[in-house]
């Protein structure tokens, strides 16, 4: 060995101690970690890991624990109903998550069962688990090395090497140095040590106004040194998200109750249910139930007011129609519900926001 190459290795060592010292005494405390050499629970990672895809920490830690309160083995998560994941997972958002996770709780009962399995390969089969996922799961629940990059390192990579090249060309380049950095052995702790970083970028090395004093990383850090910290690591911008419009329909029973019917099981809310509508397109065409692929002849009546919803690639711009039919329909897929009922079935965001405009409007 060079005695190049032992002085980086000495001074990765040291890195790496500098950071886990920080993380004993300012690590974050959430419901699915355990310090003091207690075993991780795989299924506690797994959820929250999935969970916490797209999603902040402050926002997950509520659903984490109802969710592992309902379902607190991955045996029951596997025998629950897909409809009673999707209701329990409602708000969350990205609702292929939902549905991957019940579909891989089934894969690891009937295939490895109810164990998880401790190979990243054999991670990555499974549904919803990728390479993050399979590095996290591998690093926390089974202390394993592996190199964990999510947001957090990444920000956090970009500035200790001082990477200029922006985002996100430059990923393969941050995910690299990152895995020199990693531990390679057990004794490195590389759970800890990947829960450390993720937590230095998410309170010390922030997108924004950076805490440099307070990092266990100063010394070391060539963006600090450089003066860049605070603008590293460059983003192209984002192009603006397109609008979609169209018209929801709130369609009342002759006994008051509400027509629900559920979305395909794949794409955009899959599984979830909805008020029927037009589809979502550059334009709002026409507001009739006929283009909701309903039986119905009656003329809606167009509420005041819009509702609108953000999703990833773009944003939505609903009318509101309310119709009160004078005859009953009964269709595949829909459901009737009383107005005060709703909650019990799995309705996105967007579909919350339509039933309280309605609600205010009628």
């Amino acid at each position: 060995m060079t005695d190049n190459k032992k002085i980086y290795e000495f001074k990765v060592t040291k890195l790496r101690k500098r950071l886990l010292h920080w993380y004993d005494s300012n690590g974050r405390s959430m419901p699915w970690r355990v310090r003091s050499n207690i075993c991780p629970n795989p299924y506690h990672v797994w959820v929250s890991e999935i969970m916490l895809q797209q999603t902040t920490v402050n926002t997950v830690i509520p659903y984490f624990i109802r969710f592992t309160k309902k379902w607190p083995t991955v045996f029951a998560l596997a025998q629950a109903p897909l409809d009673d994941v999707l209701c329990g997972w409602q708000g969350l958002g990205y609702y292929a998550r939902a549905r991957n996770l019940h579909r891989c709780a089934k894969m690891i009962v009937e295939e490895y069962n109810g164990v998880f399995p401790r190979e990243i390969e054999l991670l990555k089969k499974l549904p919803g688990i990728g390479d993050y996922t399979s590095a996290a799961i591998n690093s926390i629940a089974f202390g394993k090395p592996a190199n964990v990059v999510d947001g957090n390192v990444e920000r956090v990579i970009a500035r200790f090497f001082s990477v200029k090249e922006p985002l996100p060309g430059v990923k393969s380049t941050l995910k690299n140095l990152a895995f020199g950095l990693a531990p390679k052995t057990v004794a490195g702790r590389p759970g800890d040590y990947a829960q450390a970083l993720m937590d230095l970028g998410a309170t010390i090395c922030t997108p924004r106004k950076p805490k440099c004093s307070a990092c266990p990383l100063l010394k070391y850090c060539m963006g600090a040194r450089d003066g860049l910290a605070s603008v590293l690591p460059i983003k192209k911008k984002r192009e603006k998200k397109p609008w979609r419009k169209g018209t929801a329909f709130w369609i009342s029973s002759t006994d008051g109750k509400i027509l629900l019917r559920k979305r395909p099981d794949s794409g955009l809310l899959g599984g979830m249910m909805e008020f029927p509508s037009t589809p979502w397109s550059d334009e709002p065409g026409s507001p009739t139930p006929i283009n909701a692929g309903l039986p119905i002849s009656d003329i809606p009546h167009t509420l005041p007011g819009t509702v609108r919803h953000v999703f990833t690639h773009f944003r939505l711009e609903l009318n509101v129609a309310h119709l009160r039919l004078k005859k009953n329909i009964h269709c595949d897929k829909i459901v009737w519900c009383a107005p005060d009922h709703l909650s019990m079935y799995a309705l996105p965001s967007v579909m919350k926001k339509i039933a309280h405009h309605a609600t205010n409007n009628l």
